[in-house]
């Protein structure tokens, strides 16, 4: 935070009052999903969104690996393990990350579990209000494609391009992380797209 002989700035108070309703609006959704799921599919546990609640860069897989079920947390485990040591590479500050899921639960989605999803997606980007979107995998970006999100775009399926999906959002596409994470080709083949996020996040302006 900037400091001036011990007082935050003006700029640094309107952050920290849309940071605190973000965080307000993210743990509301939370509890939404919780107990919309809970009463829709009883013996499945919601994964939730983690990170911070006002990321420039919005992470988005489609649906939870075993151990993100069994954490309740997106990107628990080895995806989010992977996901640190490229953005630890590509020097981007790990507090710039919001990580989500385009399904928050396990399951074959029915008509409603897909409404459901968009909407709370929807309103995840809104809270977040991130540059850009990191979507992984096909499934993820036909995901957000599929979205009534405000001004936005279709984004085609061009792996490792950063392209425009709203005025204020951009979008890069890579490859399903899980997928890549357990051959030698794969790893590269995602580690080709995903340091496109280094470049562009070089020239992200300052706040």
């Amino acid at each position: 935070m900037r400091q001036y002989d011990g007082v935050s700035s003006p700029d640094d108070q309107i952050y920290e009052k849309y940071q605190a309703r973000a965080i307000a609006e993210t743990n509301q959704l939370g509890h939404e999903i919780a107990t919309w799921v809970g009463e829709k599919h009883p013996s499945l546990a919601p994964v939730i969104g983690t990170g911070h609640p006002l990321a420039d860069i919005f992470l988005l897989k489609y649906r939870p690996t075993q151990a993100e079920i069994q954490e309740g947390v997106a990107f628990f485990g080895r995806a989010g393990q992977a996901v640190l040591k490229s953005i630890e590479r590509l020097r981007i500050d790990p507090l710039k990350l919001y990580g989500s899921l385009c399904l928050k639960m396990d399951v074959e989605p029915s008509d409603d579990d897909l409404e459901r999803s968009r909407a709370w997606l929807t309103r995840e980007l809104h809270i977040t209000q991130p540059a850009i979107v990191v979507a992984m995998g096909e499934p993820a970006l036909d995901f957000v494609n599929s979205l009534e999100f405000p001004l936005s775009g279709a984004v085609a399926n061009s792996i490792g391009s950063v392209q425009r999906f709203t005025p204020t959002i951009d979008l890069l596409a890579v490859p399903d992380i899980d997928e890549s994470l357990n051959e030698s080709a794969a790893k590269r083949d995602f580690w080709a797209a995903f340091k496109a996020l280094g470049e562009w996040y070089e020239n992200l302006p300052p706040y």
